[in-house]
């Protein structure tokens, strides 16, 4: 494929998108920005959520992996079924019954000031580097295949980016973005399924020979018994369902969705729907995985340097112009989604949650230019976090990503658990310092885990260490009283 057909793809796949922008922008207000006037679909929601779930990260390097680790991490999507059914029948019953446009707000309400300063922190600490880390892998793929060629820089690529997704989320926040994050999710799993189907026939078998193909292959091995090893099942299991916990269930930009369906019933609705096509579709991708390997194995070709450039190699340069007008489509539907859910649920919890917008005696023309300001700088704020990344980058993108959430969110979990689960009352003026200390203590703990554990090594668990140190913590900087209101949940 030549560079200008790709940017072809582009330029077209963006008018698509401004278009229902412009069809969900009119008589858009505040409360339609932060949760859709709580009228979102929930069918639109659920599958929309599909392509805002899986992003670039899911596309590019969820395949590449499979050459190191097989099917090693099905084990962690298992652990998402768990982790969203406890989303959808604990955390989601909380969040419509105090009604919440924040979800953080309940920290507030539970907690106190601080803890729930502290949350909103994190999630921001939290969706600015994962944001950054989805969109990066998917603008970096561009930049190789297109921009390179024409001597554009990478800074000016992402600009362009962040500039179109900012433009269309501008106005309509939420209510834009629960349909565009559908067109994406189709455009996603179009090329996906493409994919698969020209690979198994360049392979000289049919789409429906895949699963017994892939069975035979040395890449099908789901479970792993070594305890030593990252791909251990345990560790994968409960890492991929507390990751869901966290990075789903206690996260703005995913939950601002959910809450702006019409009701609990069709949110939960929505949430097993999600859950039941998510893991399918994960399956696919790991499917297409091994059919790559196989591919490059049957073809002789050389294996890149980094497994994340082993699908946009094969798909580009291999699989013909069909499967890469497929592939530029599906990459750049995974990129927008990377973007435009966090731009507005950081946008959302900036407003209410550090400037207490909700609170305020504003008028809706002042709240509306404070929210123009706070959405625009996060868009300044991404373009430089994802530079900075492009240039310090060494490491598989899903394995850095999940390893910094294991950081940022394991203290959002362990206050959600503590606030949830018991009656206690924390010292709020020292919840900051515990969850400070907790990243930092699991940071040393993984660090020297070889040594202080017989050679144990930290996976996607690390999460789970995070949160309960952070627990730990609070309860050693709490006492035996009830706060009221103090809307908790008992085991």
């Amino acid at each position: 494929m030549t560079p200008s057909i790709i940017l072809a793809c582009v330029l077209v796949y963006s008018a698509l998108l401004f278009f229902i922008t412009w069809l969900t922008t009119r008589n858009a207000t505040n409360e339609t920005y932060f949760v859709g006037n709580r009228q979102s679909p929930w069918y639109v929601v659920a599958y929309g959520m599909i392509g805002a779930s899986l992003s670039g990260v899911t596309f590019i390097s969820v395949p590449g992996a499979v050459g190191a680790t097989a099917f090693g991490y099905f084990q962690v999507v298992l652990g998402y079924i768990v982790g969203y059914v406890v989303i959808a029948e604990v955390l989601l019953p909380l969040y419509y019954r105090l009604k919440l446009t924040s979800i953080y707000s309940y920290l507030e309400q539970r907690l106190g000031f601080w803890s729930y300063k502290t949350g909103s922190f994190y999630f921001i600490l939290s969706r600015v580097i994962g944001a950054s880390f989805r969109l990066f892998v998917v603008v970096n793929v561009l930049q190789t295949f297109v921009f390179d060629a024409w001597g554009i820089p990478f800074w000016v690529t992402v600009g362009a980016f962040i500039v179109l997704i900012l433009l269309y989320t501008f106005e309509g926040g939420v209510r834009t973005i629960v349909y565009t994050d559908a067109l994406q999710t189709t455009f996603m799993l179009t090329g996906l399924v493409l994919a698969l189907v020209l690979t198994s026939h360049a392979l000289g078998f049919s789409v429906f020979d895949v699963p017994a193909v892939v069975a035979k292959s040395e890449y099908s091995k789901v479970f792993f018994g070594d305890w030593h090893t990252k791909l251990f099942l345990p560790k994968q299991f409960f890492g991929g369902m507390f990751i869901t916990i966290a990075m789903t269930g206690l996260d703005q930009e995913m939950m601002q969705k959910n809450i702006s369906v019409r009701s609990l019933k069709e949110a939960k609705r929505n949430m097993y729907v999600f859950t039941t096509i998510l893991v399918i579709v994960n399956f696919i991708f790991l499917s297409l995985g091994a059919l790559l390997y196989m591919y490059a194995k049957a073809r002789n070709l050389g294996l890149p340097a980094h497994s994340d450039d082993l699908f946009p190699t094969i798909a580009l340069k291999f699989l013909g112009g069909a499967a890469g007008i497929f592939f530029v489509i599906g990459i750049i539907s995974a990129a927008y989604p990377s973007a435009d859910g966090a731009l507005t649920a950081l946008t959302t919890s900036f407003c209410i949650d550090m400037l207490g917008m909700q609170k305020s005696n504003w008028n809706e023309r002042k709240r509306k230019q404070v929210r123009y300001a706070v959405h625009v700088s996060f868009a300044a704020l991404l373009l430089v976090v994802i530079v900075i990344f492009r240039l310090i980058n060494d490491a598989a993108v899903i394995q850095t990503l999940f390893t910094v959430a294991g950081y940022t969110y394991g203290p959002l979990l362990g206050l959600y658990t503590f606030g949830l689960f018991t009656k206690r009352n924390v010292n709020d003026a020292l919840v900051p310092v515990v969850c400070l200390l907790s990243p930092t203590i699991c940071f040393l703990i993984n660090t020297y885990s070889k040594e202080l554990f017989s050679g144990y090594l930290f996976g996607f668990e690390l999460i789970m260490l995070n949160g309960l140190l952070t627990y730990v913590g609070l309860m050693l900087v709490s006492k035996a009283t009830v706060k009221e209101p103090a809307p908790a949940l008992t085991a």
